[in-house]
């Protein structure tokens, strides 16, 4: 079976969020849900799309861990563990940051790096870090080094560790009801099985989700 997957594997199932449910379910959701939330390599990893998938898919996923026989338990038992994973994920990522931080400003000024950076990304942090934390979370590649631009920079270690969870949680619970619940439904309502349309669903939350980033841009860019 193994060997298999492993022949069929093409590079670009990375980026769709049904392989990692029918090739790992529960525990690949975790591993990949703490990677895209703190390391470096897990930016390029889905993560809103993922937990959107996984909340259409949740009694199934959750079957595999603790069967419930309640919708409702089974989409509680997932908030409850991939939190967990995303709050992990964020720690280790700011743990990172702080570690290599201080080294940091002892390094020499070239066209990618400047140490007035780090000064001004401290400031951000001291006076938006909270949001700054919590709004990172629902947005991709930003998510991955948001906690570890904070350890670098020093921000306060339990003003960090309390929007880590508020945040973490809010991304979670949103993305798994509204994967759950629209999913129900829009199948009760019109027939219309989400699950027979996954490429689509992705597409479109990868655009809503990277909207704001691209306005962003395209504005400074402009100005």
């Amino acid at each position: 079976m193994l060997m298999q997957i492993l022949l069929e594997f093409h590079w670009s199932q990375l980026l769709q969020p049904q392989f990692y449910i029918e090739h790992g379910g529960l525990w690949l959701i975790l591993l990949v849900v703490f990677a895209e939330t703190g390391l470096f390599a897990g930016f390029f990893l889905p993560g809103d799309s993922l937990l959107f998938v996984a909340g259409i898919y949740s009694t199934n996923i959750a079957n595999e861990f603790i069967p419930t026989g309640n919708e409702y338990l089974d989409l509680l038992q997932l908030m409850v563990m991939i939190s967990i994973a995303g709050i992990l994920g964020n720690a280790t990522g700011y743990w990172f940051g702080k570690k290599v931080g201080p080294a940091m400003y002892e390094w020499k000024e070239n066209l990618f790096f400047k140490k007035h950076y780090l000064v001004q990304a401290h400031d951000f942090y001291e006076k938006h870090g909270g949001g700054a934390i919590i709004v990172a979370r629902f947005i991709p590649i930003v998510r991955t080094f948001a906690p570890i631009v904070a350890g670098i920079v020093q921000m306060d270690q339990k003003k960090f560790s309390f929007f880590n969870v508020v945040g973490c949680v809010s991304w979670v619970s949103s993305m798994l009801i509204a994967g759950h619940f629209l999913q129900k439904w829009i199948l009760s309502q019109f027939g219309f099985d989400l699950k027979d349309h996954l490429e689509v669903i992705v597409l479109g939350i990868v655009l809503v989700t990277t909207a704001p980033v691209i306005i962003k841009l395209v504005f400074n860019k402009k100005k």
